[in-house]
């Protein structure tokens, strides 16, 4: 006959003052295989949670003392209710683990984020061929995450307050802009992570990445109408364009890129992905390939965008006697050529390539704003800013102008309020009716306000035809 285990009294401080002091602990069953124990020890006793394993094997650890002498105060001094939650907690905790070390070494922070740079690096390789990676991904992660001791924790025990706390330490010292793609990386590889080993993984862990990672208060849109530049700015950014290049020796590479980002309104990225083929002469078009930004977004590969005469006049050297295939803006690059008795060490042309990162704009950008006469803290993407504005205070849709710059009329709407403000105002302004007697009125003003007559007058019997 099998026996049965009877529950020590260990509920309340007066009854385990009568229990005798032993190594065994006094245990009360909590379920099937887990059980509270209770030792008692000379002076007052601790609290252990035993889980049995089967084949007379248990694992059983401390998880704090008893209220015999002191006050609980749920920390680290227990009454039996606190502890028998700590000991389901404790438990708990014990299987994560055992989930999460099921096919091998429990999955970290530090192995999420090195198997995230090698993909990245991975899906960089394969869409650039034997060009040199840019490496943003690992040169980030590294600097701000695996050097951080916080890149040992376990994803399975991961919580928001540890995230939150790593954000708190990068917020220092760091722009909003360079945390917010820290961030973007860092969350981008734990949900990698997490979907990877879902079932070893606590099941709110897309949720305390979110939440872990948040902001926190939602900081407002920022006004990107405001970073846009006057046409008359924007020429002058071509001309030094022109006079920079043709100082520098870029053989018109420069100012070709340059043109493109005005003309486009298109991101660095997508721009130097361009080929011969996307430049249509006829028709006065540019075919931008569309970005890579989004994830599960179903769209079309290139986006056409009309283009000035002088755009396609300017991009005909780099399109004559060309392959379809080959990329339409291209640049030298050099290598530094052997140091002689009579020469100093210098850099020579070696082979023309492809534009890589938009950070290899940045030095002659500098230059370019120099001679311009703007501010050092205009930024190429500026131009971005500019198209978008110039478009929408032209009067075209706001879904049109979106898509002409492969994005959404969610952010445009978001981030070019004051632009859509102004385009609005002009439309509405057009529908201004005099609603007071003339008699009344200022013979100025009334005229201001008077419309055509055919849009102010109905003929007999007929309906005025929709404006929707």
């Amino acid at each position: 006959m099998a026996r049965t285990r009877v529950d020590a009294p260990i509920t309340t401080r007066n009854a385990r003052k009568q229990l005798k002091p032993r190594k065994k602990p006094y245990c009360r069953s909590l379920g099937p295989t887990v059980a509270i124990g209770y030792q008692r020890k000379q002076r007052g006793g601790v609290w252990q949670v035993v889980e049995s394993l089967g084949k007379k094997r248990y694992r059983v650890e401390q998880i704090g003392i008893a209220d015999d002498l002191l006050e609980a105060n749920g920390v680290n001094v227990y009454d039996f209710e606190q502890a028998k939650t700590a000991a389901v907690a404790k438990v708990a905790s014990w299987h994560a683990d055992d989930r999460a070390r099921v096919d091998g070494p429990a999955p970290s922070v530090r192995s999420a984020i090195e198997i995230y740079i090698e993909m990245q690096e991975a899906r960089e390789r394969a869409l650039q061929g034997k060009g040199r990676l840019r490496g943003d991904a690992r040169l980030r992660l590294s600097r701000h995450v695996l050097s951080d001791a916080f890149a040992d924790t376990a994803l399975h025990t991961l919580k928001e307050a540890d995230l939150a706390q790593w954000r708190d330490r990068r917020s220092a010292n760091l722009s909003v802009s360079t945390i917010r793609r820290i961030v973007n990386d860092f969350k981008a590889a734990l949900n990698a992570a997490a979907v990877k080993h879902r079932s070893r993984l606590p099941p709110d862990m897309a949720i305390i990445i979110k939440n872990g990672l948040s902001a926190g208060e939602a900081a407002p849109p920022l006004a990107r109408d405001q970073a846009a530049l006057p046409d008359a700015d924007i020429r002058r950014i071509i001309e030094a364009s022109r006079t920079v290049d043709t100082e520098q020796g870029w053989n018109g590479d420069l100012l070709r890129v340059v043109v493109v980002l005005s003309a486009t309104g298109a991101r660095f990225s997508q721009i130097a992905r361009m080929t011969v083929s996307d430049v249509q002469a006829a028709q006065g078009r540019l075919m931008v390939p569309t970005s890579r930004k989004g994830r599960g977004i179903k769209k079309t590969t290139h986006v056409g965008v009309r283009v000035g005469a002088d755009v396609i006049e300017l991009l005909r050297p780099a399109i004559s006697g060309r392959r379809q295939g080959e990329p339409l803006l291209e640049r030298w690059r050099h290598v530094q050529a052997k140091r002689t008795e009579t020469q100093p060490p210098r850099w020579v042309r070696s082979t023309r390539g492809p534009w890589g990162a938009a950070t290899e704009l940045t030095r002659p950008w500098l230059e370019i704003v120099t001679r311009a006469g703007l501010p050092s803290d205009v930024v190429p993407y500026a131009l971005r800013h500019s198209s978008i504005v110039r478009q929408l205070r032209a009067g075209l849709p706001v879904r049109l102008v979106a898509a002409l710059h492969d994005t959404s009329t969610a952010m445009i709407e978001r981030h070019y309020a004051s632009a859509i403000v102004d385009m609005l105002d002009d439309l509405s302004a057009s529908a201004v009716i005099p609603l007071i007697a003339d008699e009344t009125v200022p013979k100025g003003r009334a005229a201001a306000f008077a419309r055509p007559a055919q849009l102010t007058t109905r003929p007999a019997g007929r309906m005025l035809p929709s404006r929707g």
